[in-house]
């Protein structure tokens, strides 16, 4: 199984971190510095052209950064877990630039030189705090209910996320989604998580769908490699917290909104 957010091992109680030097940095950012990522992508990459599609049967979407904001609550529960072993407090950009390569790695960046001996501790506490905050403040981006309601009748859709399928279920009912997406892959569902594709070709395989009638969208780099290699099209959201990631592997083509989906994917009559 994925150790993907879940899995972690236990630690509970509250201990001073040591690292191994004063003023030592946090992790590296997953792909550039938040002031960097807030960068348009370069007209390359946002193809003005619609996207004719008429063979689409199945929208497959990742959920953080595409479906639903989650930022807040996920920067709120690093911190926490930080205080709780005497570490200070990380600027929220600096944390969202962190996210995306799951929970781990997550916590690794933001301990920094502490992680190798705190990590396990830090990451339990962590994952306790957010499956208890995870829809404090989470909410669907604009336009998300009432697009997933139209489509419904059109198209099959699924989730596939690196968020463990617990967590993501929770947030998909919370926010009166579930009904959407009744096959939902998370981190931990399989052996492999994203960039890998075996997620996508889990998800096709049961529904019997195939890669040209599939359409995979989401915000980072890890959905165009898994849509890539599963031989699916891929619409890339620049929205989200990991679009600085489509100047090195760009999807097929882009949205700023998440209505404009359906015009990209719309049969040409």
């Amino acid at each position: 199984m994925s150790q993907e957010f879940g899995g972690a091992a236990a630690g509970g109680g509250r201990s001073e971190v040591k690292r191994s030097r004063a003023g030592s940095s946090r992790g590296e950012p997953r792909t550039e510095s938040p002031s960097e990522a807030a960068q348009p992508i370069p007209s390359a990459y946002r193809p003005e052209a619609t996207i004719v599609k008429e063979t689409v049967r199945l929208l497959v979407f990742d959920l953080d950064g595409t479906l639903v904001d989650s930022k807040v609550d996920l920067a709120n529960s690093v911190n926490h877990a930080l205080a709780a072993f005497g570490l200070p407090a990380l600027p929220h950009p600096m944390i969202y630039s962190y996210v995306g390569d799951g929970a781990t790695m997550l916590i690794r960046r933001a301990v920094g030189e502490a992680a190798d001996g705190t990590l396990p501790a830090v990451l339990h506490r962590f994952l306790e705090h957010y499956r208890h905050h995870l829809l404090d403040t989470t909410v669907p981006y604009p336009g998300v209910p009432e697009c997933l309601a139209e489509w419904a009748g059109s198209y099959r859709m699924a989730v596939l996320t690196n968020k463990p399928l617990d967590m993501s279920r929770k947030i998909l009912s919370g926010l009166l989604l579930s009904r959407y997406f009744p096959d939902v892959v998370g981190g931990d569902s399989l052996e492999t998580k994203k960039p890998e594709p075996e997620g996508l070709l889990h998800i096709m395989r049961r529904l019997g769908v195939s890669p040209g009638e599939t359409l995979m969208i989401g915000d980072s780099a890890n959905d165009v490699l898994a849509g890539r290699r599963a031989g699916v099209t891929t619409c890339g959201v620049t929205y989200g917290l990991g679009a600085a990631g489509f100047a090195s592997s760009p999807p097929d083509f882009t949205i700023s909104r998440f209505p404009e989906l359906f015009d990209r994917i719309r049969p040409s009559h």
